[in-house]
């Protein structure tokens, strides 16, 4: 079975600086990593790799150049084969020309069973581009996998994490799973990895090579832009209300009261 995991490179820090300018990312001077929830993605592909006799994972994110050291980071996991998807012509895509140009790059791989996805990146948390990528290849998804109990070449059964416990569901195999950390723990690389990951090529493929649809990619083919990014103002320092529970409690009572009635 051929695995593909669909990884992204973002920020490694909380302090996201937005361009005022162009509403885009500050990326200079600020180190990137692969997006935590796709780490366990990796994990989760290389352990069924593992299981299953003949099976190869192929590791696959779309962005600039630099994106090719988190791809060689995820081969030196344990990945087979890392794909960069550059070209300038998708710079400003959403989530929509996102999911679209990766979807045409999983049909350029062919005969692929499971499409692995974090639940969401950290530096945009839509948790959009995986089930944006079912819709476009028209397979079932499961979001928010917890563990996979079975998978073969004809299905897998799966458990989907719910806010009151979990739902065990059975699909077909092509499918778009997304995961959460509760799946399992990310390995370090090892040595013979790291090696390998050094030496292992990185094809670049274009939207001419993915035969993208101009129309689709970019900020053409995005339904939705981003007009203003901002960082809210501080809020004011807050009142504590001293003395004995029942007399700050009315005193709150009448505060509350005046901010309401006026």
């Amino acid at each position: 079975m051929k695995i593909i995991v669909l990884i992204k490179q973002v920020p490694d820090t909380t302090d996201v600086r937005i361009d005022p300018a162009t509403n885009t990312l500050q990326r200079e001077g600020v180190k990137s990593i692969i997006n935590p929830f796709d780490m366990y993605a990796i994990e989760e592909a290389i352990r069924i790799k593992e299981r299953l006799e003949g099976s190869e994972v192929v590791v696959v994110s779309m962005g600039p150049p630099q994106a090719a050291e988190a791809l060689r980071e995820a081969i030196s996991m344990g990945c087979d084969q890392g794909i960069l998807v550059s070209d300038r012509k998708f710079a400003g895509s959403d989530t929509w020309a996102t999911s679209y140009t990766l979807s045409q790059a999983i049909r350029k791989i062919g005969d692929y069973g499971i499409i692995f996805c974090g639940k969401q990146a950290s530096d945009g948390d839509t948790a959009q581009v995986g089930p944006g990528v079912s819709m476009h290849l028209g397979i079932p998804q499961v979001t928010y996998v917890k563990k996979i109990e079975k998978v073969d070449s004809g299905s897998a059964t799966v458990e989907r994490m719910t806010e009151e416990g979990y739902d065990i569901i059975e699909t077909p195999v092509p499918v778009v799973i997304t995961v959460v950390k509760e799946i399992n723990e990310p390995r370090l690389p090892s040595l013979k990895g790291k090696m390998r990951s050094k030496k292992a090529e990185i094809p670049v493929w274009t939207a001419e090579d993915l035969k993208c649809e101009d129309e689709k990619i970019g900020l053409d083919g995005s339904p939705t832009r981003v007009l203003k990014v901002f960082t809210p103002a501080p809020r004011e320092g807050g009142r504590i209300l001293e003395g004995e529970p029942e007399e700050a409690a009315k005193e709150l009572a009448g505060l509350i009261k005046e901010v309401v009635v006026g």
